[in-house]
């Protein structure tokens, strides 16, 4: 049985007590440009220096990549064999789909279609379930299997599932300035 992400955040009561301010499953993003793949937005920091404390703290959700500073947690479910090739719909109506549910997202890809992208970010990748190939622009590649962890500091990539298995990640990304 597939693992289902689970959101549970802290606060403060109006009293400085711990507790418990949200508990729950998100909703999956789909879209079309990455086919079968389900995104569950889970929380993110504004830009800037992240900040504890504020009794009514909302997460950041947009745009996908944070800027300086800020973060953003996702989860990415992976469709068995989403290396394939695909036949793309329309590429307006996949960019203006994207743009509305996951603003952001596409900028950093190149244009080939292979998947390379490089971002502004340290990223912490966590494989929970399945495998993922992580592929760098000197073709060298890695598998990575449940438990395994990438520090992905700002390097050209891509990721691509070529099992016949759902590929479960957990992405922590961290606005970062490259130097």
């Amino acid at each position: 049985m597939p693992i289902e992400p689970r959101l549970v955040v802290t606060g403060h009561s109006s009293g400085g007590d711990a507790v418990f301010v949200d508990d729950r499953h998100p909703e999956p993003l789909s879209v079309q440009a990455l086919p079968g793949a389900d995104f569950y937005l889970m929380w993110g920091t504004a830009d800037g220096a992240p900040t504890v404390g504020d009794k009514d703290a909302v997460p950041v959700l947009r745009p996908y990549f944070p800027g300086v500073g800020g973060s953003r947690v996702i989860f990415l479910r992976w469709a068995a064999r989403s290396s394939d090739p695909e036949l793309v719909p329309d590429a307006r109506s996949v960019q203006a789909e994207v743009a509305d549910k996951l603003p952001g997202l596409l900028d950093p890809f190149e244009d080939d279609g292979d998947g390379m992208h490089t971002t502004d970010t340290v990223d912490y990748a966590i494989c929970i379930e399945g495998e993922l190939s992580l592929e760098l622009d000197n073709g060298a590649e890695t598998i990575l299997t449940p438990g395994t962890c990438v520090v992905q500091r700002g390097t050209r990539h891509a990721w691509k599932n070529k099992s016949d298995q759902p590929a479960l990640m957990c992405y922590v990304q961290i606005g970062a300035v490259r130097v």
